[in-house]
């Protein structure tokens, strides 16, 4: 995500590294994030420095946020991490990311509605499909990290102990959601690059924010966390 450099599997069960290869390959081309607004191509009467200052600015006026309990979950075919209980603050902050962007994003050509099966969506998806680009925003909108790509029923089964074994314990922290990343995609189908990440909130308040963690920290020795930033996407492309 950050340097484009592969990393090193890690040890997950009884899982081979072909098994963890091939069940990660999809998300991992999009690197472990929450997307907060799908990719697209920039409008033509938009660029690169209006969107990263638009962007620079909304970060500024937002204020972090936690997630206080996620948890292993199916999400469709897939397994991934997701609220135990709807963050109504998390659904906002998406929704407020989608109006605020939406000019910057060209209409969807014809070839990309199709790609997104149409006809097997609902009424309230199809309407945001055509009026945001996107059929999962707004109510449809489902805040989670994927872990795997689509999985039938054996693979299913066999990936959700292990699973389980390696996150469950490092879900007992709260997620703070603390910045917003803007991700680009270099060519189709290519790997998907950090461009920049931008913390939400004032500088002052989060200076302040960052030493009462310190000192939180300070006193408990959990097991390794997630990482406290959960990188949710603006991704132009």
């Amino acid at each position: 995500m950050y340097s484009g450099e592969p990393v090193e599997f890690p040890s997950i069960g009884a899982l081979s590294v072909s098994e963890i290869a091939f069940h990660t390959a999809v998300p991992r081309r999009f690197g472990f994030h929450a997307t907060i607004m799908a990719p697209f191509h920039l409008a033509p009467e938009t660029d690169e420095v209006q969107l990263l200052k638009a962007l620079m600015h909304f970060t500024t006026v937002e204020a972090p946020l936690t997630v206080e309990r996620m948890e292993l979950a199916r999400i469709g075919q897939c397994w991934g991490l997701a609220p135990q209980v709807h963050c109504h603050s998390v659904h906002l902050l998406a929704a407020r990311v989608v109006q605020a962007f939406d000019r910057f994003r060209a209409p969807l050509s014809e070839e990309e509605v199709e790609r997104t099966d149409p006809d097997r969506l609902t009424a309230p998806q199809f309407a945001n499909l055509h009026r945001w680009g996107d059929p999962f925003v707004m109510d449809e909108y489902r805040f989670n990290l994927k872990l795997t790509g689509p999985l039938n029923a054996a693979a299913e089964r066999r990936l959700e102990t292990p699973l389980r074994g390696l996150f469950e314990p490092r879900l007992a922290e709260p997620l703070v959601v603390d910045s917003l990343a803007l991700f680009v995609e270099q060519d189709a189908g290519a790997p998907l690059r950090v461009h920049s990440q931008h913390p939400l909130g004032k500088i002052s308040a989060r200076q302040r924010g960052d030493r009462a963690r310190r000192t939180r920290t300070e006193l408990r020795h959990p097991v390794d966390p997630l990482p406290r930033t959960a990188g949710p996407l603006l991704t132009p492309r």
